[in-house]
């Protein structure tokens, strides 16, 4: 049936008209005329990074330090225990909260548990609470203050 319509049409306009079909014609403009409107859709399927990049920038700088207060690390403390975050060395208790998932160590609340804690980050107020009870804060090199 192709074969015969195509014969059937080859004299004539192949269903453009008189005029339309003829030399450039029906083409949609010259280049890329008509990217935005008229031929959004061959765009969109060929070249789709016609209109700026791929993707957003993000300017944030990672995630945020998850805090821990002192009357939380109390409060948690067995739960921590038990998840293995807590060790025992003789009468000192290490308490890894860089592996838990804490970032920061904030100073409200009241901790006297014997122990050295290891934490990425610390406040002033933490810190200068906890060393007055004995316990030593172990913190990254950058410095205990974000």
């Amino acid at each position: 049936m192709v074969r015969n319509r195509t014969k059937k049409l080859r004299g004539g306009h192949y269903g453009r008209g008189m005029k339309a079909g003829r030399g450039k014609g029906k083409k949609g403009g010259s280049g890329m005329a008509g990217m935005g409107k008229h031929h959004w859709i061959w765009m969109v399927k060929y070249d789709p990074l016609r209109y700026g990049g791929k993707g957003f920038t993000s300017h944030h700088h990672g995630r945020p330090a998850i805090p821990i207060t002192l009357r939380e690390l109390g409060v948690m403390l067995p739960e921590l225990k038990k998840n293995g975050f807590v060790s025992e060395e003789g009468e000192i208790t290490e308490i890894d909260l860089k592996t838990a998932g804490f970032g920061k160590l904030l100073g409200s609340g009241e901790f006297g548990l014997k122990s050295k804690i290891i934490v990425p980050h610390a406040t002033e107020k933490a810190i200068s609470k906890l060393s007055a009870h004995g316990i030593t804060v172990e913190t990254d090199a950058r410095g205990s203050e974000e």
